[in-house]
């Protein structure tokens, strides 16, 4: 490989989850973002009923599948004009994988971000490039990457940046990728897709969405590409040779939930109301909140060093992730993925916590 990878960063995060172990409550895990809660019944039972499934499953996905993330992107992304859609094995393979498949030479990537934008570009041993949102000073690249709601940070993007983003494709031939996986998880802000402002001419955009977070089922390993059909074409016919394929019962499972928003919604509640329930204790604790508009996820910083900030709560059981894995070195994300439960204990630790100054609150 012609660019060494990063080390991983959750190994740099172990001795933190170790103190946070030692809490005699337990430790409090907030810091992956995987999800807990359980996938509805409806969507199993899909799964299980396609559960004898000897034969190869289509890699561009099967009839109905495409017909379901068709309708269900003219619907809530508001996509127009011709597009294509395909189905992948989760979204960060194809994150991950992306540039490799566009032989791209050079990619951008927000500033503050998802980390495997910039290892995809490692992958495909492109030049990359850190970027902040205004896509009017983006410099020429083959490929650029936005994400919203964004991922730490939960800043949702505006038709103005999206459209800056889209005449940045346009004049430079340069091909946008929205990643929008938690697109249906708005709170004080009702995030959209680019697809709603390419007013039908898709060329040179996609949208990446994923199953994982707004249907509970990242165990299953379910997204979708939504945009430039020849782009798409391309794409699959590369994931045909190398053997991408969803399989057919989580394709079956795929098409379950996309024909329902209930649930959806329900999950978007919880969180929301996760993050009311911990915010004040946060604020007490003398943390300020940025962005959170949406997703899953607390941005939130007490201006010093995120490994201090990381720490100071380890020592109370909770364990998050240092804005250093994202670019950021003061800010740390709190991610909403545990039970109610858990999550009022983690916020009454703080409280406790932050109203002593000799440590009896670790000891529970």
């Amino acid at each position: 490989m012609g660019h060494k990878l990063p080390d991983f960063p959750w190994d740099a995060l172990a001795p933190f989850g170790a103190t946070a172990k030692e809490h005699p409550a337990g430790i409090i895990d907030l810091s992956v973002g995987t999800p807990v809660d359980p996938t509805p019944e409806f969507i199993q039972e899909a799964l299980r009923n396609a559960s004898n499934s000897p034969s190869y499953p289509v890699t561009m996905g099967t009839p109905e599948l495409r017909a379901s993330i068709t309708e269900w992107a003219k619907k809530n992304l508001g996509a127009t004009g011709e597009f294509g859609v395909l189905p992948l094995i989760g979204s960060k393979e194809f994150v991950a994988w992306l540039p490799t498949f566009l032989t791209s030479q050079s990619v951008l990537y927000p500033a503050v971000a998802y980390p495997t934008y910039l290892v995809g570009a490692m992958i495909a041993k492109a030049e990359a490039t850190p970027v902040d949102i205004d896509a009017a000073q983006w410099p020429q690249a083959d490929l650029a990457w936005v994400n919203s709601p964004s991922n730490p940070t939960g800043r949702v993007h505006s038709e103005s940046e999206y459209r800056a983003a889209i005449d940045w494709s346009r004049k430079s031939g340069g091909v946008v990728v929205s990643d929008e996986c938690y697109l249906e998880f708005g709170n004080s802000v009702t995030p959209t897709s680019i697809l709603n402002y390419t007013d039908g001419d898709n060329r040179n955009i996609l949208a990446v969405h994923s199953l994982s977070k707004r249907s509970n089922l990242a165990g299953y390993r379910a997204a979708f590409v939504v945009g430039d059909p020849k782009l798409i074409a391309e794409i699959l016919e590369v994931r045909k040779h190398a053997g991408m394929m969803v399989s057919l019962p989580v394709q079956k499972a795929m098409i379950a939930a996309l024909a329902d928003s209930t649930h959806v919604a329900e999950q978007r509640d919880r969180y929301n109301a996760r993050k009311a329930t911990f915010i004040p204790a946060l604020t007490e604790a003398g943390f300020s909140i940025d962005f959170s508009d949406a997703g899953l996820y607390l941005w939130a910083t007490r201006n010093e060093d995120c490994w201090k900030s990381v720490e100071w709560l380890a020592r109370i059981g909770i364990l998050a992730t240092p804005g250093s894995f994202y670019g950021d070195s003061t800010h740390i994300r709190i991610a909403m993925t545990a039970t109610d439960e858990q999550i009022n204990e983690a916020a009454q630790r703080i409280t406790a916590y932050s109203h002593c100054t000799d440590g009896e609150a670790v000891k529970g």
